[in-house]
């Protein structure tokens, strides 16, 4: 007798709760008839103009263009004693783009550069034995500071060495 009283309890429950819900059209409706007041309130609403001030043309003197300087930095020259391994030459600036223990990794650095179009060379420090892939050699430091910055792209660590 309890459980059937439990039981037509919870059903009555069940329906009470499910008729009280709220539906989807309800809510479309409402926003449906906001949307039609706010249309009608801008529609009666006066435009109000309002005049814009325009200032005269003035002669406009042309500028002229300005040569960019090219920072000349002492931060990343470093001088070092090197012979070039395999052939090739060394100019006195030189970017260097990889410095390795091992002839076989610096070699494959070298391969990659060349696919990419630059004269890359493998020299050696003889005093401490390291191999330096050479992007690109120049006299002039100007040339070698601007191929650094451009190499800084793919080479985030690039640098320019010296050569005595």
């Amino acid at each position: 007798m309890k459980a059937n009283l439990i039981l037509t309890l919870a059903v009555t429950a069940a329906f009470t709760l499910a008729s009280c819900k709220s539906s989807e059209s309800s809510y479309k409706k409402a926003y449906e008839k906001a949307q039609a007041q706010e249309q009608v309130q801008q529609a009666t609403e006066p435009v109000q103009v309002q005049p814009v001030a325009v200032a005269p043309v003035q002669n406009v003197t042309p500028v002229t263009p300005v040569t960019p300087v090219v920072e000349q930095d002492n931060a990343n020259l470093q001088t070092e004693s090197l012979t070039a391994v395999g052939g090739g030459s060394i100019q006195a600036y030189n970017v260097v783009c990889g410095s390795f223990k091992s002839i076989d990794y610096a070699n494959n650095l070298c391969s990659t550069l060349k696919n990419k179009g630059y004269s890359a060379i493998v020299a050696q420090n003889p005093a401490t034995g390291m191999y330096r892939v050479i992007a690109t050699s120049s006299s002039n430091r100007a040339d070698a500071v601007s191929a650094r910055d451009k190499l800084r792209a793919t080479y985030p660590d690039a640098w320019l060495l010296l050569a005595k």
